[in-house]
């Protein structure tokens, strides 16, 4: 599958490049982490130009709240949490946190955002009611690296790239109540839930993307771009586009 850009590519002072992208498909938007400018960048996403930025740190994990639009921000070496207001492009709030933050993922029943410890042992949980860290929940390994949450059952599936394994986090203990091993994938990095048909896709920087139940049984696999970094799944069309190596490599999950 090609892509073909709908608008010129905008450009954005950088001191360097960026991490996390997210769509907020009910917003027409799209939030990057432009860690190179310590910011949240906002981008329209029918007309492709960049609305504005918003100061927040060493920016990597993004995520939205769908019932309020607002953006949570993992703020890396500031050991922080933000939540930003992206039309009024102002910072709201900020939870400090015990350590570095990588990846975020956010639970919008419980209130929660979960943010990996950037090469780090923990996952530190904010309750975005309060903006306070409630929990720091250990985890084993050293490298976390994609975080997604169940919204059913309120897991959390945490990558450990360095093991080769997912640590499930337990919404009501907040402790890891199991792993298991993802032999197919090497260096685990992008991980994103099929929630309708409970199904991890897992990316790895072998250059394979992989299936799992969430028992940690391999449904099937596939071979994409070596070193990949991100992947986005679509639910409604069932694909899955991987960033990596400069290539986007479009999936279909069947």
């Amino acid at each position: 599958m090609h892509f073909v850009p709908v608008t010129p590519p905008a450009l954005v002072e950088s001191a360097r490049g960026f991490d996390y992208v997210t769509a907020d498909s009910a917003a027409r938007r799209i939030y990057a982490a432009h860690t190179g400018s310590n910011a949240l960048l906002v981008v329209n996403a029918d007309n492709g130009k960049v609305v504005g930025q918003v100061e927040v740190g060493t920016m990597h994990g993004v995520a939205v709240d769908p019932q309020t639009g607002h953006v949570y921000t993992g703020n890396g070496l500031a050991r922080s949490v933000s939540e930003v207001d992206p039309v009024s492009l102002n910072v709201l709030r900020t939870a400090n946190v015990d350590g570095q933050v990588d990846a975020i993922a956010y639970d919008p029943v419980l209130h929660r955002v979960y943010a990996d410890e950037d090469d780090g042992t923990h996952v530190y949980v904010v309750d975005t009611k309060t903006m306070k860290q409630i929990a720091a929940v250990p985890i084993p390994g050293h490298k976390p690296e994609y975080l997604a949450v169940d919204p059913q059952t309120h897991d959390v599936y945490q990558n450990i790239d360095n093991l080769g394994e997912v640590a499930v986090i337990g919404a009501s203990a907040l402790k890891v109540t199991r792993t298991f091993p993802t032999p197919a994938i090497q260096k685990n990095h992008p991980l994103q839930y099929d929630s309708q048909n409970h199904i991890l896709l897992i990316g790895g920087k072998n250059g394979v993307l992989a299936s799992y139940t969430t028992q940690g049984k391999l449904l099937g696999t596939v071979s994409i771009q070596p070193s990949v970094d991100q992947c986005s799944y679509n639910p409604t069309t069932r694909q899955i586009a991987c960033a990596g190596s400069g290539k986007v490599t479009v999936v279909s999950v069947s």
